[in-house]
């Protein structure tokens, strides 16, 4: 009788590749927040981040590196043509704005614990040049 030794290794095959698949990289930025450009053709704008893609790093920004689609019509009745819509941007190209004052800033984490309760740590964003703290908006 034949031993299946494939089948095995199909599976541990499988379960590398999606681990690799599945990997997210770190975004200082998330959605909701306003953003200053700071590389490439849009270097200087600003707008706030409709949604932050995990797996590649990239953030789409409302109004920033607008493309043209084509559509073609679905329907009898409806009319093809060109649209514009936002293309994302890679995150490292990309700075949080301080909601005061308005500037680019970099951001660190700070850890208040709660004396009341038990093991009970908050975290918030906070501006590494004044010290502020950065709402998170959802």
């Amino acid at each position: 009788m034949r031993v299946l030794k494939q089948r095995k290794n199909a599976k541990t095959r499988l379960h590398a590749r999606h681990a690799e698949n599945s990997k997210r990289m770190k975004v200082h930025v998330s959605k909701g927040d306003t953003v200053r450009v700071m590389r490439g053709e849009e270097k200087g704008k600003e707008g706030k981040v409709i949604r932050v893609f995990l797996k590649t790093g990239r953030v789409l920004i409302e109004g920033i590196n607008l493309v043209k689609m084509h559509r073609k019509a679905r329907t009898a009745d409806e009319q093809s043509g060109i649209r514009e819509a936002p293309a994302p941007v890679h995150s490292s190209n990309v700075m949080l704005l301080d909601p005061k004052s308005g500037a680019p800033t970099r951001t660190k984490a700070r850890y208040d614990d709660d004396k009341d309760v038990k093991r009970s740590r908050t975290k918030e964003r906070v501006s590494s040049e004044t010290g502020e703290p950065i709402p998170r908006v959802h």
